[in-house]
């Protein structure tokens, strides 16, 4: 049962992939076993290591199998595993709050916690309605997300999502939002003016949309959505899910701009990749709304079994110092130029590539357009496979997300994989790829 081909038989027989057109998905090449990880690479089962190009799915920070964190797990489990904290609580809970708050956008002052970053906008979601409606003006029921949104694929977040390949199944279990064009706050002011009154909150992905495929907002727009909501009194929800714990090359993407949300969502970092685990972190001002006798039924009534898991708040913690005591973010600076210059020298001067997008240690690697069919993103991925690096294309824009600890010979490694692979699976359409590759 441990080898690689009985693995991936009954996988092949029993597993729905998430994401995944499953009629064929492992014919070109039998999908991937990973047995272990270490440091910001994962081993197959045969024992072929991979860089961990995406940070498995954008939340590994410090690498796998980190000592800190693995030992505070390990210490947890010898005092219990969960326990709800419905009526009761537990050390690690209390002790990440305090930490999370300590490095959150200054003003943010309750935590509560869920188990992934669609759970966390959900929880945002909800809290804003109720909000209002606790504070005397039930009508502000309406939403203003962002063009290409994604917040997750619960029904709520769904609702606020914007990209239609996800969500248009799903339009008629929905409530209806409205969009504002990304980067373009005059827009945004332009629906505002017309239904604030009606609106309880904005949400965003700040900087970079990321499922969208790494789309860049102008400097100064998060800023300008903060003053924007301000004005006409409407909440600012920011979704940290991707753009938070270092991504964008600050520990909140908000922290760019000195913006401070109204609520915060924050999830696959969080653990540094290790276990689910989601908060959504609110102000005082929306926690107030909340506070009331308990004949008024102000009371949020929501709440999940694994809410808060101290093996989960366990690893959370650890992580956390593991920023402060390894100097994490300041470690990242000179690899961010490392990856601008290598992305300018190495990517943006192939020829099937149309635009690379980056912000922080968040990449989009835009490709020429082609025939959906011929899946072009996908054929990069499986050709960076077998060079020993994994990564995960949006459609046809490549994705690079390393871990924050990656080195900088991997991040090297990385890149020219990449670039080879993209030169590879393009060469049949644009002469001279292949060969422009190896010259860089």
């Amino acid at each position: 049962m441990h080898t690689a081909s009985a693995l991936q038989d009954v996988d092949r027989r029993h597993v729905w992939h998430p994401f995944t057109q499953q009629l064929g998905w492992c014919e070109e090449e039998p999908p991937l076993v990973i047995d272990r990880g270490n440091g910001t690479n994962l081993y197959d089962v045969d024992g072929n290591a991979y860089i961990d190009g995406v940070s498995s799915l954008w939340c590994n920070v410090h690498g796998h199998r980190h000592p800190a964190i693995d030992s505070a797990i390990r210490a947890q489990l010898d005092r219990v595993a969960h326990s709800t904290m419905l009526g009761l609580t537990h050390e690690p809970a209390v002790e990440l709050a305090r930490k999370l708050l300590a490095v959150a956008p200054r003003g943010l002052a309750r935590v509560f916690y869920s188990e992934s970053g669609a759970t966390a906008v959900e929880i945002a979601l909800k809290m804003a309605f109720q909000f209002w409606a606790q504070r005397g003006e039930p009508g502000r029921s309406r939403f203003i997300c962002l063009e290409n949104a994604y917040h997750g694929d619960t029904l709520g977040a769904v609702s606020v999502g914007a990209i239609e390949l996800f969500h248009s199944m799903y339009r008629p279990l929905l409530f209806d939002s409205l969009r504002a064009r990304a980067g373009d706050a005059d827009h945004l002011e332009s629906l505002l003016e017309r239904h604030g009154a009606q609106t309880a909150a904005v949400i965003i992905e700040p900087l970079v949309q990321g499922a969208a495929g790494m789309l860049l907002q102008p400097d100064g727009y998060v800023r300008q959505v903060r003053e924007l909501c301000d004005a006409y009194d409407v909440l600012l929800i920011s979704d940290e899910v991707a753009t938070g714990f270092g991504r964008t090359g600050r520990m909140f993407a908000c922290d760019q701009e000195g913006v401070t949300p109204d609520l915060m969502c924050v999830g696959k970092g969080l653990t540094g990749g290790y276990l689910p685990l989601a908060a959504t972190l609110t102000t005082e001002r929306v926690y107030d709304a909340f506070l009331g006798e308990f004949d008024e039924f102000k009371t949020f009534f929501h709440g999940h079994t694994y809410t808060g898991n101290p093996l989960a708040c366990a690893a959370g913690i650890a992580s956390l110092e593991l920023f402060q005591r390894e100097h994490t973010l300041e470690a990242l600076q000179p690899k961010l130029e490392l990856l601008s210059r290598l992305l300018a020298q190495r990517i943006a001067v192939l020829p099937g590539v149309a635009e690379v997008r980056q912000r922080g240690f968040m990449v989009g690697i835009e490709l020429i357009e082609q025939p959906v069919a011929d899946r072009i993103g996908h054929r990069v991925a499986l050709a960076a496979r077998r060079r020993g690096a994994i990564i995960r294309p949006l459609g046809d824009v490549i994705v690079l997300m390393p871990p924050l600890a990656i080195s900088e010979a991997d991040l090297r490694r990385l890149v020219a994989i990449t670039a080879t692979s993209i030169a590879e699976a393009t060469s049949g359409r644009f002469h001279g790829a292949l060969g422009a590759c190896a010259a860089a």
